[in-house]
């Protein structure tokens, strides 16, 4: 209305937050008041309430100019002259973050009501996927380092807590504890990062710690004797390394595809919403910070390649569907942090945002062939279920169309203008990190589609691979060879499996079937942004333009993202931009659109045509798949390295502490002073005469010891 000033208020920004917490609290303590239905609807509403207020806030700074709000709620304590408040930042960037993170997490709750239906920790799991959405809100929102540490910190505890939901499993709680310690690793060094930003900026306050940094750019710090490093560069390093851990970049990246232990709802959750993105959107809002250090660019850049494509490469071996899915996340990831490393931080939260849609919706259809094939999880034992499942096959259709890249999808416009940034990087930078980052998100366009589509085919297309005939013999030659590597593939899968089947109640012997609405109607819901919210966003979002790509406006995250004009390669690939429909057709003759096109075709050919020649390549790239199946040595490298060299070290520390500690200096000092003691007693006698008799002895040996040293 004219003459209205829209202001966003804190009530409203209490609201989101708490609204999930409170459904949390009514749900798992109360749970017996509350009921199942009951927790499953006071969980829902908080979440609903948080979804509609956040799109609210969005359509204020977005729509109606309302200025960003940057004000601290109440003072958590002030020590020394550092203030600490608990306090929001919502500007376009954190209001987008919250929109995806409530919407998504309403439909895994609507989703869980199926999925979780048999459980007997129905309303426990409704209070734990609520009260992650609390903690996700809180690191988004806050408008200084500790709260964002809080967040940070309650967003890893909930994962452990969901992660080894089913904690009767051996392998969740191997799984859970896992993510935990990785994660630690991770946290140790954000929380260096964050007193760095204390100790040489004097602020936990975002607005005063970006307005102060350019103060920071010339200092120096000696790390080791005689080599000084740049201060913005340690601090960087230092919150990167946190963002590695939460957003499973190389080699913190082990605990995520584990992460597959829990129930599928959080699995959608953590992928695709809220933990693993911590990092990314730490990363996009610290942009002040790091565009003062080129090395810690350098250093995300080729972190985010390598896991890109080296981690996409894995996939291409899972059998677990769940697992395929778990690795795609892995690879997205490191395309966001390419987008990070070369200063297009829009470019990757736009990634983050549309891959919030297309992921969610592929796990969320996993959990739906999971349900329908009576919870199993090997793609080997599906195939057929086209007809079985429609609603599941073209949703999921729409969801690979989006991930692989295709034009005119959502993922198409993100993952594409992340390639783009790249190459122009590239172009510019004329060294070699540059270059393995731009290769790396290119070829990994081939790696994306193969793994892809073969999920797809295994899953949906050829024969039954579940019924009575096909358990007789009726595999086709790629099952066959498939088949003969199950349990080198994944040892802990038959176990997995079991247990999994024990916990709901189901087993083999069912035909497959059409999820239910509660499971169905959040695919549909998911599918239709992953189709067209790229073709209505990216003009606005990340090129300065209207939704057609005309008349020029302000840059959507001006104000929340700084980047330096030198470095500003969306700024030059918004001069090539003419709208979404032309950028869409442009696409089909860039070399991303064939490498995926070829990597269709491989899957297409090996997994749906001629299936008896994946046999024959697997034969022959023997080693190559031994690797991949191995992830590189890395688990072993953490498990028996990190973990098992802990524990080695407990061992020893014990023996020391039992025959060193205890045994030479506690228990060998007290035997010493029982031995002393014995001797003197043995000499007071208490005879005068035999006192005496020892001074005239001491006597002498002073004076021959006189005449001995005397000249």
């Amino acid at each position: 209305m004219p003459g209205v000033e829209h202001v966003i208020s804190k009530g409203v920004l209490l609201a989101i937050v708490l609204a999930p917490l409170l459904g949390a609290l009514l749900a798992g303590l109360f749970r017996k008041q509350v009921g199942r239905v009951g927790a499953q609807s006071c969980t829902i509403l908080g979440v609903a309430v948080s979804f509609v207020l956040s799109a609210w806030v969005l359509w204020q700074l977005v729509g109606q100019g309302a200025p960003p709000f940057n004000e601290n709620v109440y003072s958590w304590f002030d020590v020394g002259g550092v203030h600490a408040n608990v306090g929001f930042m919502v500007d376009k960037l954190s209001a987008m973050m919250m929109v995806v993170v409530t919407f998504v997490s309403l439909l895994v709750h609507v989703y869980t009501i199926g999925y979780m239906a048999d459980d007997p920790g129905y309303q426990r799991f409704f209070s734990y996927i609520s009260l992650f959405t609390f903690s996700m809100l809180m690191l988004v929102m806050s408008n200084n380092f500790l709260q964002l540490f809080f967040g940070w910190e309650a967003v890893g505890l909930v994962s452990y807590l969901l992660i080894g939901f089913w904690f009767k499993r051996p392998t969740a709680i191997f799984a859970n504890l896992k993510a935990f310690l990785v994660n630690r690793v991770g946290d140790f060094g954000f929380l260096l990062g964050i007193a760095g930003v204390l100790y040489w900026l004097g602020t936990l306050d975002y607005g005063v710690a970006f307005a102060n940094a350019p103060t920071i750019a010339g200092l120096t710090v000696p790390i080791f004797t005689g080599h000084e490093w740049s201060v913005p560069t340690v601090i960087c390093l230092c919150l990167f390394v946190g963002a590695m851990g939460k957003s499973a970049q190389v080699p913190l990246h082990v605990w995520l595809p584990d992460s597959m232990e829990g129930p599928t709802p959080i699995s959608a959750l953590i992928h695709a919403a809220t933990m693993v993105t911590a990092g990314i959107f730490m990363v996009a809002r610290m942009s002040p910070l790091f565009e003062l250090s080129q090395t810690a660019l350098n250093f995300i850049l080729f972190i985010g390649a390598t896991t890109a494509f080296w981690t996409g490469l894995i996939g291409i071996v899972q059998n677990d569907i769940k697992r395929v899915v778990a690795y795609s996340t892995l690879s997205q990831l490191g395309y966001m942090t390419v987008a990070l490393g070369v200063s297009a931080y829009s470019a990757a939260v736009y990634h983050l945002m549309t891959h919030a849609f297309f992921k969610a919706l592929l796990f969320l259809a996993a959990g739906s062939v999971i349900i329908g094939m009576h919870h199993e999880q090997d793609m080997r034992k599906m195939g057929g279920l086209r007809t079985r499942m429609p609603i599941t096959f073209w949703t999921s259709l729409i969801g690979t169309l989006a991930l692989v890249g295709t034009p005119f999808f959502a993922g198409f416009y993100s993952k594409d203008t992340i390639i783009e940034a790249a190459a122009e990087h590239a172009h510019e930078a004329h060294d070699w990190v540059a270059t393995y980052g731009y290769w790396s998100v290119l070829l990994g366009a081939f790696v994306t589609a193969l793994y892809s589509f073969r999920l797809m085919y295994l899953t949906f297309a050829g024969k039954p691979r579940w019924d009575a005939g096909a358990a007789h013999g009726e595999h086709s030659h790629a099952d066959v060879t498939d088949a003969a590597h199950v349990a080198s593939d994944d040892p802990h899968h038959a176990h997995d499996e079991v247990a999994h089947h024990d916990d709901h109640g189901h087993g083999h012997g069912h035909e497959p079937h059409e999820s239910p609405w509660v499971v169905t109607i959040p695919l549909i819901l998911l599918a239709i942004p992953s189709a067209i919210i790229g073709f209505l966003t990216v003009g606005p979002m990340l090129f300065g333009t209207d939704m057609l790509g005309h008349a020029k406006q302000l840059p959507f995250f001006l104000g929340s993202i700084d980047v330096a004009p030198a470095r500003d390669v969306i700024g030059k690939l918004a001069e090539e931009f003419h709208g979404p429909f032309l950028y869409a057709l442009h696409g089909f003759a860039g070399p991303t659109f064939w490498l995926a096109l070829a990597g269709f075709l491989v899957a297409t050919v090996f997994y749906w045509w001629k299936p008896e020649l994946h046999g024959r390549a697997r034969e022959f790239f023997s080693l190559p798949v031994r690797i991949l199946q191995d992830k590189y040595g890395m688990d072993a490298l953490w498990i028996d390295g990190f973990a098992g060299g802990g524990i080695r070290l407990g061992k020893v520390s014990r023996v020391v502490d039992e025959k060193v500690i205890d045994g030479a200096v506690v228990n060998g000092s007290v035997r010493l002073v029982d031995i002393v003691a014995g001797v003197l007693r043995v000499s007071q006698s208490g005879y005068l005469y035999h006192y005496a008799f020892a001074m005239i002895l001491g006597l002498i040996a002073m004076l021959g010891m006189l005449m001995w040293w005397s000249p």
